[in-house]
C-alpha cells in the first residue's frame, strides 16, 4: 500500500471528492520500482467517476500489470477545482498508484472514447509538463504518448499531439511494443528511430511519419508515408479468440460511486446488425463470442474479488449472444443466492428476450429501453434499423404484462432524408405505446401506477467507417427546430401527460461532428481553444460554443466544411489511411442502398460482403440462417 500522497491534506479537503486523487483502491496494483523496466500511465481524459467505469482500461491495466517488467498506473483529468489548485501551486499531474509525476513515465496512454474529450487531452499534457506536440518531443526526456479507442479511427484532428495511435483491440501487440521500447532504450536508439521501428508492428499508426497533401477545395489529395518501408495503410488489430484473451479477475474498485458501479462481464465483441449510423457496429466486426463456461468462471472470480452487488452482461447486442440461456441459468443461481442483481442491457425484442426478462425480474426490475431511433418505418428502413412498429408494440405489450410500466425510447433527429412526417412519428409511436399499456393492464391491476414513457432524442452525427460518412449533418439551429417539432408532436397526443421528452445539446453535437470527420488542420484550433479556456467540452456547463466558433474564425477554419456538405463518392477521407476491416466499397454500397430506402440483411441471415471475413473468425465463419434473430431493445 502506497502511503505517499502528492497532495497535502489541506488541498484535498479544499476540493470536491478528494477520493479521486488518493489511489489505494481495492485491487489497485503497486510494484517495486527496482523490478520495473517500463512505467505506463494510463489516462481516461475525463473525471474519475467516468474513467473508472471504462472496461477497456481495466482490461489493459490488468494485462500490463501481469507483466513483471511493466507497472501500469491510472490517471484521470483533474476536476476544474483541482485543476486550478494544481496550476496555482505548480503541482505536476501524478499517477494514482505511486503518486509520482506523469512526466517521469515511459508511456502516457489515452483511451479516446468520444470527441469532446480532446481539450482534456491537452489539459493532461499541460499539467504533466509534457510538450503538446510530437514534433517538440525530440528525445527521451518525456513519455511516448499513445492513444487507443474508437476515436483513433479518425485521429487526424489530434494527430499532432500523439506519437502513436494503436488501431484496434489492445490485447495483441502491446507486448511487442514494450519489447521494442526496452531494446531501443538499451541500444541508445533515438526516439524517432523507435517510432519508425514501431510503425512495423501491426495496428500502430505513427502520424508524424505520414504527409497529408490537400487540394485547392480543402479536401485531401493524398496521404503517404515519408519513410521507406512503413505501411501505406494500417489495418486494425483484433482479438480472434476471446476465451483465451486476458480479462481482469480483480478490477480496481473505486472508493466513490462510479458511473457504472457494477461488475462488467463482456460476453462478446462485434454486432451482426448493420445500422447505417452506428460506428461501433462497423468498427468491432466481426461478432466474436466467449464461451459460457469461461464467462461463468469469470463471473465467480469477479464476484469474489470485488464485492459488487450487480453484474452486467456487456456487448453491443446481448441477446444476440447465442449461449445466453446457459449463462443466464448459471447466473440466476449464483447471483440469486448472493442477492446480486443482474443487468441485461442491449436486449432484442423477441420471445426469448422477453422470457429472459421474466426470469430476471425477481432480481431486478427497472425501466425498459427501446432504441427505436426513428419515428416511422420508412426512416427505420433508411437507417437499416430492422425494427417495426409491430415489434415495438408487441414487446411493450409483453413487458406490461410482465409488470413493467416504465419505458424509455431513444430516437435520433437529423437522419439523412428525414421529413416532418418522420419527426411527427416519434410522438405517435410513444402515444401508441401508452395506449397499449391501458389496453393491456386492467385498471384494478395497476396498483395506483400508470405508464411512464420517456422519449429522448440525440442528434445525428455522421461518423467515419459508417455508410453515413458521406452524409451532411444539420446545423444547431436545424436540430433545435427539429426538437421543437418533436416536442409539439408529443404534446398533441392524447396521452401526452404520460410522455416526457428530453433532447441533447445541439451546439455540442455540432463540435462532435466537426471532430468526427475532421483533418489535421483542426489540431491548431483545438490547441488555441484550450489556451482560451475550453475544457470538459462534454459537460454542458463548461462547453464554450462561442469560444470555439471565435477560434475557428480566427484561424480561417470553416467548421461547416466538415459538417454540412454531402461528400462525393470518390472523396478521400482523412481516415482512409486506416482499415477497420470493413471496406469502403461496402460502405458506399450501403450508402446508396439507404437512399433507396431499402434494408440489408444482418450477418446471421446473409453475408453482405463487408470485408470482415478477412479475419477468419466469428460470425463470418458460421452457417447462415433465416431465423428471426430479434430486434433492438
Amino acid at each position: 500500500m502506497n502511503e505517499k500522497l502528492a497532495l497535502s491534506d489541506d488541498i484535498l479537503l479544499s476540493c470536491s471528492k478528494p477520493e479521486r486523487y488518493i489511489g489505494n483502491e481495492v485491487n489497485s496494483v503497486t510494484k517495486d520500482l527496482k523490478d520495473v523496466k517500463i512505467r505506463f500511465a494510463f489516462c481516461f481524459p475525463d473525471v474519475y467517476e467516468i474513467g473508472m467505469s471504462h472496461l477497456g482500461i481495466q482490461i489493459l491495466y490488468g494485462m500490463f500489470n501481469s507483466y513483471d517488467d511493466v507497472w501500469c498506473e491510472r490517471v484521470y483529468s483533474p476536476w476544474t477545482d483541482m485543476d486550478q489548485v494544481m496550476r496555482e501551486n505548480k503541482i505536476p499531474l501524478f499517477a494514482l498508484e505511486s503518486q509520482d509525476p506523469v512526466h517521469d513515465f515511459d508511456f502516457l496512454g489515452f483511451t479516446l472514447q468520444y470527441e469532446l474529450c480532446y481539450t482534456n487531452i491537452l489539459q493532461v499534457l499541460d499539467l504533466s509538463g509534457i510538450p503538446f506536440t510530437s514534433a517538440e518531443r525530440t528525445d527521451w526526456s518525456c513519455p511516448i504518448v499513445i492513444g487507443g479507442g474508437p476515436c483513433t479511427y479518425n485521429p487526424e484532428p489530434i494527430a499532432d499531439f500523439f506519437d502513436i495511435f494503436y488501431i484496434g483491440e489492445g490485447e495483441n501487440h502491446y507486448r511487442a511494443l514494450f519489447d521494442l521500447y526496452e531494446q531501443c532504450k538499451a541500444d541508445g536508439t533515438s526516439r524517432r528511430d523507435f517510432l519508425i521501428k514501431a510503425a512495423s508492428i501491426p495496428g500502430m499508426y505513427i502520424p508524424s511519419l505520414y504527409e497529408v497533401k490537400y487540394k485547392e477545395d480543402g479536401t485531401i489529395e493524398s496521404m503517404n508515408p515519408t519513410v521507406e518501408g512503413i505501411p501505406s495503410h494500417i489495418t486494425k488489430d483484433i482479438v480472434t479468440d476471446l476465451d483465451h484473451a486476458f480479462y481482469p479477475s480483480k478490477p480496481v474498485v473505486p472508493f466513490i460511486k462510479a458511473t457504472q458501479d457494477r461488475i462488467v462481464l463482456e460476453v462478446m465483441r462485434g454486432c451482426i446488425r448493420g445500422c447505417r449510423f452506428c460506428q461501433a457496429g462497423q468498427l468491432y466486426r466481426p461478432k466474436r463470442e466467449k464461451s459460457h463456461e469461461v464467462l461463468e468462471k469469470q463471473a465467480v472470480e469477479l464476484l469474489k474479488n470485488t464485492g459488487y452487488e450487480e453484474i452486467s452482461l456487456s456487448s453491443l447486442s446481448t441477446s444476440d449472444y447465442e449461449q445466453l440461456p446457459q449463462l443466464l441459468d448459471f447466473l440466476l443461481k449464483e447471483c440469486g443466492s448472493k442477492h446480486v442483481n443482474i443487468s441485461l442491457p442491449s436486449l432484442r425484442i423477441d420471445n426469448f428476450s422477453l422470457d429472459v426478462m421474466s426470469k430476471v425480474q425477481d432480481i431486478k426490475k427497472s425501466s425498459l429501453t427501446f432504441a427505436a431511433e426513428a419515428g416511422t418505418q420508412r426512416l427505420r428502413d433508411v437507417i437499416n434499423k430492422g425494427v417495426t412498429e409491430e415489434d415495438i408494440l408487441r414487446g411493450s405489450h409483453e413487458a406490461f404484462l410482465g409488470g413493467w410500466n416504465k419505458v424509455k425510447f431513444y430516437f435520433m433527429l437529423g437522419h439523412p432524408w428525414e421529413t416532418d412526417e418522420d419527426i411527427a412519428g416519434i410522438g405517435e409511436i410513444c402515444n401508441k405505446v401508452a395506449a397499449e399499456y391501458f389496453d393491456t393492464v386492467p385498471k384494478e391491476k395497476r396498483n395506483g401506477q400508470s405508464v411512464e414513457i420517456t422519449a429522448s432524442t440525440s442528434f445525428f452525427v455522421p461518423k467515419p467507417f459508417t455508410p453515413f460518412q458521406w452524409a451532411p449533418m444539420c446545423r444547431p439551429e436545424e436540430f433545435l427546430e427539429k426538437a421543437a417539432k418533436t416536442k409539439a408532436g408529443i404534446r398533441s397526443q392524447v396521452n401526452q401527460k404520460r410522455i416526457k421528452y428530453n433532447w441533447h445539446e445541439a451546439n455540442a453535437s455540432m463540435l462532435e461532428g466537426v471532430f468526427a470527420r475532421g483533418d489535421r488542420k483542426l489540431c491548431k484550433a483545438i490547441l488555441r481553444a484550450y489556451e482560451k479556456g475550453c475544457l470538459y467540452d462534454a459537460w454542458g456547463e463548461y462547453y464554450k460554443y462561442d469560444v470555439w466558433m471565435e477560434t475557428f474564425e480566427e484561424l480561417g477554419i470553416d467548421p461547416w466544411f466538415y459538417v454540412s456538405r454531402t461528400r462525393p463518392d470518390d472523396e478521400i477521407f482523412p481516415w482512409d489511411i486506416l482499415d477497420c476491416g470493413v471496406t469502403k466499397s461496402f460502405l458506399l454500397r450501403e450508402w446508396h442502398t439507404s437512399q433507396e430506402g431499402k434494408i440489408s440483411k444482418n450477418c446471421a441471415n446473409q453475408c453482405m460482403g463487408c470485408g470482415a471475413k478477412q479475419y477468419g473468425v466469428g460470425i463470418c465463419m458460421e452457417p447462415k440462417t433465416d431465423k428471426n434473430v430479434g430486434y433492438a431493445v
